[in-house]
Formats: C-alpha cells, structure tokens, sequence
C-alpha cells in the first residue's frame, strides 16, 4: 500500500511539472505568453513570426534593458514591428 501511494504522488508530480514550470498558459483554448519570463523556446513556440533567433533578441533586450512595460515596447528589439505585434497582440501577455 505504502508503494502504491508512492507510486500516485510521484505520477501527479510528473503531471503536474510541465504545467507548474511553463511560461506560456492556455486560457480557453488560448494561448497566452508572458513576454518578460518566457524563454527562447516558449516565445518560438507560441508566438507567430518569431524563430529562434528573434526569440532570442527579446531575451537578450529583456535582460540587458529589464521587464517589457508594454506590448509596444516590443518594438524595440531589432527585427520586430508592428505587423508581427498585432499578429500576436491577443497572445501577449506582461
């Protein structure tokens, strides 16, 4: 008995994990990502237009300038414009 509730506590900790750790949440078959704690994986991932590469600029601006205090504040990291912001626009979140 006593490995059998072992066993159960070990699988809801394996269940729960990825959702627990992820940056980037599911609201109503919605995807939303927060752009100053996602990392490079989860902003290619989920947001459209962006790869790798511009994923990674938005992490390197994040860290050297500090949290984005606006969706439009995304404009400043080289590569991304406003075509790619109102792509995203219902995605995005602080």
């Amino acid at each position: 008995m006593k490995t059998l509730i072992s066993a159960l506590i070990f699988a809801a900790t394996l269940i729960m994990a990825p959702i627990a750790s992820a940056e980037a949440v599911s609201t109503d078959n919605q995807i939303e990502v927060n752009i100053n704690v996602a990392d490079v994986e989860e902003l290619d991932k989920y947001l459209d237009g962006i790869g790798k590469a511009k994923a990674q600029a938005i992490v390197d601006y994040r860290n050297a300038n500090g949290d984005f205090e606006s969706v439009e504040a995304l404009e400043s990291v080289k590569g991304i414009g406003p075509a790619i912001i109102e792509k995203n626009r219902d995605r995005i979140v602080l």
